[in-house]
């Protein structure tokens, strides 16, 4: 007899870097209908040590990727534990983790999130549910994305899912089918830029407002082989660090103009993203605050009705679909889509500690 009522503590920390995601989370299921209350959350920043490190570790050797893992684990696990203490949390089913994605190769048949080593829960004291993305990927998947199915779960008023992170992400129903893909680049390259300039981001985006398009430069980066492949498809740091940024950097104008025709390509790609210029969509996502970004995509899609949910919902939803993507596993239900990652089979992910 499964039960109806879950506590779950939801973690995730993103490609953007701006730090981990803590939430305490309700779930209740009744007559098949999942509900959600978030609780305490909050977001610890990276240390600037560990800023610069998850930076570079795309570059690292095995052997210093084996030793990252292993401290990040350490760090990991006690922010979570003193997450727990702090908010005087008891009687948890479990701890559900994403870890840091450092490397994502899935044509390679590889993907790497540090922070899912067996010692997280012996730090926590409590049982962990981890390292989603591996066995996706041995099934021939993409490992990405896998928020879709909560998606579609917890969401399903919604015409369209967007988050806006370090990438951005659709997920939507097709057919009875989730169809769910990244479409571009969002954080990764504008916090980039913000950072050249000594800030940590670019607060509602009046640094790229300031700028104007290069015309050139956005053609360009339109152009660019990814957008022409159909899903399932998704993007990893490297896709930035190889192929975008070197882009954007043989082009002599200043950083204002590039974060202006940055911007305008991200809207422009989700509007070309979206079968449907119609309905509704829900934005999260630390992008969700970059008022000059959402301005652009409204420009471009003048049909759909952009919802921006409550704070909580806003800045841990994806914390809270790793939560129930944790439950799921603990449930033996199916928790990732073949539909969206192209995997053989639908599949129950993760890794119990």
């Amino acid at each position: 007899m499964f039960k109806e009522t879950y506590k779950i503590i939801g973690v995730m920390s993103g490609t953007s870097l701006d730090g981990i995601d803590l939430a305490h989370i309700n779930f209740t299921i009744k007559d098949n209908k999942w509900r959600y209350q978030i609780l305490e959350s909050e977001t610890i920043s990276y240390s600037h040590d560990w800023l610069n490190k998850l930076k570079v570790a795309v570059s690292f050797s095995e052997e210093n990727l084996i030793e990252l893992n292993e401290n990040y684990t350490e760090l990991l696990g006690n922010i979570i534990k003193s997450f727990i203490e702090r908010n005087s949390i008891s009687n948890i089913d479990a701890v559900c983790s994403h870890g840091h994605t450092i490397l994502h190769q899935p044509q390679n048949g590889f993907t790497l999130q540090i922070g899912n080593l067996p010692q997280i829960a012996e730090i926590i004291q409590e049982k962990v549910v981890c390292d989603f993305r591996v066995q996706d990927v041995k099934l021939g998947g993409q490992g990405a994305p896998l928020v879709p199915i909560g998606d579609r779960i917890l969401f399903s008023e919604y015409d369209y899912c967007l988050n806006l992170g370090g990438f951005s992400n659709v997920s939507f129903e097709d057919n009875s089918k989730r169809i769910a893909f990244d479409i571009s680049p969002v954080n990764t390259v504008l916090n980039f830029y913000s950072n050249k300039l000594g800030l940590d981001y670019d607060d509602k985006g009046k640094i790229a407002r300031s700028g104007k398009v290069d015309s050139n430069l956005l053609n360009e980066l339109n152009a660019l082989n990814y957008y022409k492949k159909s899903f399932p498809k998704s993007l990893g740091f490297e896709f930035v660090k190889e192929i975008v940024l070197p882009l954007i950097e043989k082009y002599s104008i200043s950083i204002e103009d590039k974060m202006h025709t940055f911007t305008e390509h991200i809207a422009l790609q989700t509007s070309l993203a979206l079968p449907n210029k119609t309905g509704k969509i829900l934005i999260t996502g630390g992008g969700a605050y970059n008022d000059f970004l959402i301005e652009r995509m409204q420009y471009h899609l003048p049909n759909i009705q952009i919802i921006i949910p409550n704070n909580k919902t806003l800045e841990f939803k994806e914390a809270l679909i790793f939560a129930l993507l944790g439950v799921l596993k603990l449930r033996d239900e199916i928790n990732v889509l073949s539909s969206v990652t192209g995997a053989k089979m639908d599949h129950s992910s993760g890794v119990v500690y």
